[in-house]
């Protein structure tokens, strides 16, 4: 149950996209709320896994991929259409990259990707559940802010010339604050790992 919720996010992701590209500014409208339901989910699957006692390793990267094809995907959406810089998808993207690499060694091991985390700081920033939270509710917020006012440019033109230096200012704020928190959140498994890596070898060399 818990990895089809899952790819029921993938999907929601592909109606959002079409609505941003194809669909009148109109109904463009939708793609706030779609995106606030859509990464909702992701709270979800993983009280619907643990209620049912469906915890798995494939189920942890399972939706630790869909996070990052969610994330990856309107980002570059976003970047596409001219709303957000282009560094912003390279710089997760190429995060997401590093650190699933990371977790892939690991999953291939029989280790969780949060069980990978040694020290208290990764645990907290990486694996905590407010953390977590918090950086997904960030990214939503970024996300439903920046797809909300796509369209008002055209539906409200007058609103958006009296409004749209402050909209684009906190559209910065919480694009920054998101690309902030994805270093952050990143930095701690990369390092982790090279550590671990340069004790590895001490030991055999011992």
């Amino acid at each position: 149950m818990a990895n089809c919720i899952t790819s029921a996010r993938c999907l929601m992701l592909l109606l959002v996209v079409w609505i941003a590209y194809e669909a009148p500014p109109l109904v463009q409208l939708l793609n706030a709320p779609l995106v606030v339901l859509m990464i909702s989910l992701d709270g979800l699957d993983g009280y619907v896994a643990r209620k049912r006692g469906e915890e798995s390793v494939f189920g942890a990267t399972f939706d630790i991929a869909a996070d990052r094809i969610v994330e990856n995907v309107l980002w570059v959406a976003l970047a596409h259409q001219g709303l957000i810089p282009v560094w912003v998808p390279l710089l997760f993207i190429v995060r997401g990259e590093l650190v699933d690499a990371i977790r892939s060694h690991g999953a291939a091991q029989g280790t969780a990707a949060f069980d990978m985390l040694r020290s208290p700081l990764a645990q907290f920033l990486v694996g905590g559940r407010f953390m977590r939270g918090f950086y997904a509710v960030l990214k939503a917020t970024t996300f439903t802010w920046v797809l909300l006012w796509h369209p008002v440019s055209v539906l409200y033109p007058s609103f958006w010339g009296d409004w749209s230096g402050l909209v684009q200012a906190v559209s910065s704020l919480l694009i920054g604050l998101s690309a902030l928190l994805c270093v952050a959140r990143g930095l701690p498994v990369i390092v982790e790992f090279v550590l671990a890596q340069g004790g590895d070898r001490e030991t055999r060399t011992v």
